[in-house]
């Protein structure tokens, strides 16, 4: 098993893992952003940037493969990718189970989701080891985080919940800016631990 994790490790900075983890973030990407096309049609035009949370944490991170694929590092977009990609992804997870927790049936589509948005929060955490991160580029990620949280449990823009979970919405609010400060910490630890680590 060794072995296995080993390769594993080397393989993620390989042209053709890093294509293959490209391909797979945009095409969810696109996915997610199809997933959120009701509640965009009915978000005023200015907030729209702020609604699709989880499709902008993989888009960003399907960026980041990209400046890896072209031998570039731009801090500010890994520290941004690194934290709401494993944020939301972590985030819909829970959210998934919690409602099933409080009696919505298993789908099929929920599976699917729980799969992908766990690879989300994964990948996140694997990469950051690569990232060329500081202070200023974590503070700029943070605060779009932060205000992100704001916007979304203020202004009520946030990803529509199971209807099982509506009554808990300030617990959810509450939660998700936990899980915030979470992230940014995630992300910093690691990146910081592993700091002469290349891509």
């Amino acid at each position: 098993m060794i072995w296995i994790w080993e390769w594993f490790r080397q393989s993620l900075g390989k042209r053709w893992f890093l294509w293959t983890l490209f391909v797979v973030n945009f095409l969810g990407t696109i996915y997610g952003f199809i997933w959120y096309g009701n509640q965009l049609a009915v978000t005023p035009a200015y907030l729209i940037p702020f609604v699709p949370d989880s499709p902008t944490g993989s888009g960003l991170f399907s960026l980041v493969l990209l400046t890896y694929l072209l031998g570039r590092h731009i801090p500010v977009l890994e520290a941004l990718a690194g934290i709401t990609n494993f944020k939301y992804g972590v985030w819909a997870v829970c959210i998934i189970v919690a409602g099933w927790l409080m009696g919505n049936e298993v789908r099929v589509t929920d599976l699917m989701l729980i799969v992908s948005h766990t690879g989300m929060a994964v990948e996140s955490v694997l990469y950051a080891r690569f990232y060329k991160l500081s202070l200023l580029p974590v503070g700029i990620a943070a605060l779009w985080t932060l205000n992100n949280d704001f916007l979304d449990y203020v202004m009520d823009i946030h990803p529509w919940l199971p209807s099982v979970l509506d009554p808990y919405e300030g617990f959810v609010g509450l939660f998700t800016v936990l899980l915030s400060l979470i992230s940014i910490s995630v992300i910093w630890w690691v990146n910081m631990k592993h700091t002469t680590n290349k891509v």
